[in-house]
């Protein structure tokens, strides 16, 4: 990649999508976009809004898009917001579940820009614009719901989509730490799933790092964060977009 070279970083979430570019060194180069995400969100038309983003900024040379799900070689194996009527936690639609199915996001968004383009998990993305490199570091992001990526020693593990797996109660780890439950708690019962969390997430993977980031991981009360040990670190939303540009370097492992 050349110091002129820009890339299209696209931060597809479940209430909204960002839109940035940067230049070799992560600088952002023009505005940084959001729009709301729309439902119901079949694949062509959130190509459609990727492809309205990306003329509103300057022409890019690749394009990264980070999407919540199970993402193998650029192809959606399986969505949690997408498929459903109104966003998260409304009707699943199963047409909407089929057309999604196996989908090749990377080869519509490529014939759609006419650029490279990289799709990861959003977590692996954020996930590539934070970890150091050095021994097994796994972030998790909070927001709408949960969403986790590992690297050892700077390698992209294959992908577990955490988010999708029962926690307490019958209930999945984003019915449990969603944005909705956030919502109804308040920040301080809330930041305590969180920490319950962490601490039951620890003896599977042994991380010698956790980032949690994410837009609500700002929002864990300091009592809470300060409980959860000295190998935790906060890292800020912005690495869902930036990440986009380090996430080429581990592209070989990942797609």
């Amino acid at each position: 990649m050349s110091v002129d070279d820009l890339t299209l970083c696209i931060d597809c979430g479940g209430g909204g999508i960002k839109a940035s570019v940067f230049d070799s060194f992560g600088n952002r180069s023009g505005p940084a976009l959001r729009t709301p995400t729309p439902y119901p969100l079949p694949p062509s038309l959130l190509v459609e809004v990727i492809c309205d983003l990306a003329e509103q900024l300057p022409s890019s040379t690749r394009c990264t898009v980070g999407m919540p799900g199970m993402i193998r070689h650029g192809r959606v194996i399986a969505t949690p917001h997408y498929i459903t009527k109104d966003g998260p936690r409304s009707k699943v639609l199963p047409d909407l579940k089929e057309m999604w199915r196996s989908f090749d996001m990377r080869r519509a968004v490529s014939d759609a820009l006419q650029i490279p383009v990289l799709v990861l998990n959003d977590a692996e993305v954020a996930g590539a614009g934070v970890i150091t490199g050095a021994g097994l570091e796994m972030i998790i992001t909070l927001g709408t719901g949960l969403g986790n990526a590992i690297f050892d020693n700077g390698v992209l593990a294959p992908h577990q989509e955490v988010s999708q797996g029962f926690v307490r109660w019958g209930l999945t780890y984003d019915d449990y730490i969603g944005e909705h439950e956030r919502l109804r708690l308040g920040d301080a019962h809330w930041s305590r799933r969180v920490r319950r969390v962490v601490e039951g997430l620890r003896p599977v993977f042994l991380w010698d790092r956790l980032y949690l980031g994410g837009g609500n991981s700002q929002r864990i009360t300091l009592p809470n964060l300060a409980k959860m040990g000295d190998d935790i670190t906060i890292v800020p939303n912005q690495a869902g977009t930036f990440g986009g540009v380090r996430a080429w370097e581990y592209a070989s492992t990942a797609d």
